[in-house]
């Protein structure tokens, strides 16, 4: 796969995991803390997403 590919595939997945996780720890599925949970997610997903691609 492509770098461009395998960064997209990282914040797709990031960004689910990290909004997914407030959710399961009783804060509701649309809330501050799924957002900021999702953003943060995201950014680490690019990161470990550019680290294995390097």
């Amino acid at each position: 796969m492509s770098r461009k590919v395998m960064i997209t595939f990282g914040m797709i997945i990031g960004s689910f995991a990290g909004g997914y996780l407030p959710g399961l720890l009783g804060a509701g599925g649309i809330s501050l803390a799924s957002l900021l949970g999702s953003g943060a997610g995201g950014i680490l997903g690019i990161w470990i997403a550019f680290q294995l691609t390097r």
